[in-house]
């Protein structure tokens, strides 16, 4: 099954903490159905040192949220949509915003 949601989406979250918040999607985990997006479910970490690079203390990270959570953002109005799919007359299969028709994939 082709991913509806993918790496360097712009989506939006549709429920918890962050609802109406929007961001880029950083990473896509499918068999776990779960995604990380840039400055969404921050969680807080108590890490110690590891060497001279990375000092100890409490830092700040993206969590993965689940997909049903998320909702991508139509090219056209910007606003959350549902995602198809067609296949073009060259026999490609690309991914189309419901709501505008829009197709998203380059």
């Amino acid at each position: 099954m082709a991913a509806k949601i993918r790496k360097g989406d712009r989506v939006q979250v549709l429920t918890g903490k962050d609802k109406g918040r929007q961001g880029e999607v950083i990473r896509v985990n499918p068999t776990e159905g779960r995604a990380l997006v840039q400055g969404i479910n921050m969680v807080k970490r108590h890490e110690k040192p590891q060497g001279m690079g990375r000092p100890g203390g409490i830092n700040e990270k993206e969590a993965a949220i689940h997909l049903s959570n998320l909702a991508l953002l139509d090219p056209k109005s910007g606003k959350p949509t549902r995602v198809g799919f067609k296949t073009l007359e060259d026999g490609k299969k690309v991914r189309v915003a419901k709501a505008s028709g829009e197709v998203l994939d380059a």
